[in-house]
C-alpha cells in the first residue's frame, strides 16, 4: 500500500500535534507516511522529497513547523502539488510560526490552518482528495454528521447539570 498523503515534520517534538493528522487518516483507512526533515538542517532532504513526492503518488503534502517556520514554504516551493502548512506553537504562542507559514509570496502558496491545528490540516486534505472518491467523500460525510451527534449530546448533557440560577 503506497502513501497518497505525506506528513512532514520540522522535528519529531512535532509528533504529539500531529498525530491528531495520522488518527484521522487511519480512522478514514487513508494510507500515509509520516517523517520529520528540516528545511534549515537537512535542506538537501527536503529538496529530494518535495522533487519526488508527486512521482511516488503523493496527492498532497501537510508539512508542520514551529518558530522559524519555513519548511511548509521551502516544499511549496519545490512541488506542484498541494501543501498544508500546521504552525507548532514552538514559541511566541506559535504566531511566529502562523504568520511565517501564512505570508508567503505570490506564486508560491501553502493553505494554513490554526496553530497546532494538524486535524483540520488532515480533513482539508482529505477534502482535497476525495473531489474524484465518491466513497471518500461519503465517508466525510458520515464524520461530519458524527460532529453534529457529538454537539447534541453535550448539549443534552449541560441540560442535566443544575445551579441555582440556572434557567435551561
Amino acid at each position: 500500500m503506497n502513501p497518497i498523503i505525506s506528513i512532514i515534520m520540522g522535528s519529531t517534538s512535532d509528533l504529539p500535534v500531529m498525530e491528531k493528522a495520522a488518527l484521522f487518516f487511519d480512522e478514514m483507512e487513508i494510507p500515509f507516511e509520516i517523517n520529520a526533515l528540516s528545511a534549515h538542517r537537512t535542506p538537501e532532504a527536503v529538496e529530494q522529497f518535495a522533487k519526488n513526492a508527486r512521482q511516488r503518488g503523493i496527492k498532497v503534502i501537510i508539512a508542520a513547523a514551529g518558530m522559524a517556520a519555513h519548511l511548509p514554504g521551502v516544499i511549496a516551493s519545490m512541488t506542484t502539488l498541494p501543501v498544508i502548512g500546521v504552525p507548532i506553537n514552538a514559541s511566541l504562542d506559535g504566531m511566529d510560526a502562523l504568520l511565517a507559514i501564512v505570508q508567503m509570496p505570490p506564486g508560491i502558496p501553502v493553505a494554513t490552518v490554526g496553530i497546532n491545528g494538524s486535524l483540520n490540516a488532515a480533513i482539508l486534505a482529505v477534502q482535497m482528495i476525495a473531489t474524484g472518491d465518491e466513497s471518500l467523500q461519503q465517508k466525510l460525510a458520515v464524520y461530519k454528521d458524527e460532529l453534529k451527534v457529538k454537539i447534541t449530546q453535550a448539549n443534552e448533557e449541560l441540560a442535566n447539570i443544575k445551579y441555582k440560577f440556572k434557567t435551561n
